[in-house]
């Protein structure tokens, strides 16, 4: 990793441009999801022939929103960010209460595994879903940004432990488990100034090395499924691709597939990356406002939790 940059745990207020960042960071998350909705469950063909280049905010696709209305991964970000200002940390239980609220309140989208494990805590009042080698879809991935920022302070065993117990109360699996740690420690990173570059080599190439499944420079990704080793496939080489937000986002989005959530997980990247002016204004000005504005608060609250380094 180039730079001589190395990440710290930090104490007091969280600094001016990290906080603005932070921001970004959901933003991009509801603008990704809000973009990649549209063209969810198309091959790139059928992108092509409907829209030539998805590139704004136009709502429809098979959940026929409205423009600028986002899915279940930034309803469940909020929920989950809720959960842990609720907590003042990351407790399973007050997670899986959340999510439970959540359901009930009919979301406009709910992935099988996130229903399934839903209902085993309704059922068993137990809020860890069982280990299961079928449980690695990106849903737990999805939603880990309030889990960055609320540990962004923290050291990074706690940030770790914080993902798996997030993502365990649906997705109990070691690659579900190590992709939520890597998306959480890129953001973390490039809310205190990380490159691009520096984001890969450090984070993307330990996932590797240590689940060589997530290796995406072989061939391009091209019409992800909900597999989260897919997922995080196509949103690396989108990042590794371009240089600016819109970029990153039009790339990723237009590879089809599971677009609304390799947007989102995109855009938290690229908003933490590349911060609030790169974000398009046209596409904000599209996004749902209340949308945006609980994105916007929530962000500023988690990043006002308490760090301590440990």
């Amino acid at each position: 990793m180039g730079g001589g940059w190395t990440a710290t745990a930090m104490t007091g207020a969280p600094a001016p441009e990290s906080l603005s960042r932070a921001i970004a960071a959901y933003l991009g998350l509801a603008l990704g999801d809000a973009l990649g909705a549209t063209v969810e469950f198309m091959t790139p063909r059928e992108i092509v022939a409907a829209h030539g280049v998805h590139d704004r905010i136009r709502g429809g696709g098979w959940l026929r929103l409205r423009a600028g209305q986002v899915t279940d991964d930034t309803t469940m970000s909020l929920a989950l960010g809720e959960a842990i200002l609720t907590a003042g940390t990351v407790d399973a239980l007050y997670v899986a209460r959340a999510f439970d609220a959540w359901m009930r309140a009919k979301p406009v989208d709910i992935g099988n595994t996130v229903r399934r494990g839903i209902i085993g805590f309704r059922t068993r009042g137990v809020p860890v879903a069982p280990v299961s080698d079928h449980d690695a879809g990106n849903g737990a991935a999805m939603r880990v940004l309030p889990v960055a920022l609320a540990g962004h302070r923290r050291p990074e065993a706690t940030l770790r432990e914080w993902c798996r117990t997030q993502a365990r109360v649906t997705h109990h699996n070691p690659l579900s488990d190590a992709a939520c740690e890597c998306l959480a420690l890129m953001t973390r990173d490039a809310l205190a100034g990380a490159g691009r570059d520096q984001l890969l080599d450090r984070h993307a190439e330990a996932l590797i090395a240590r689940h060589p499944e997530f290796e995406y420079r072989a061939r391009r990704r091209e019409n992800p499924s909900g597999y989260v080793v897919e997922t995080l496939q196509a949103v690396f080489q989108a990042l590794a691709a371009t240089d600016d937000f819109r970029a990153c986002l039009i790339d990723v989005v237009n590879r089809g597939g599971d677009a609304d959530t390799t947007g989102a997980i995109a855009g938290m990247l690229a908003g933490a990356l590349y911060g609030p002016d790169a974000l398009p204004p046209a596409w904000l000005n599209a996004l749902d406002h209340e949308t945006r504005a609980a994105c916007q608060r929530q962000a500023a609250d988690l990043m006002g939790l308490d760090g301590v380094a440990t």
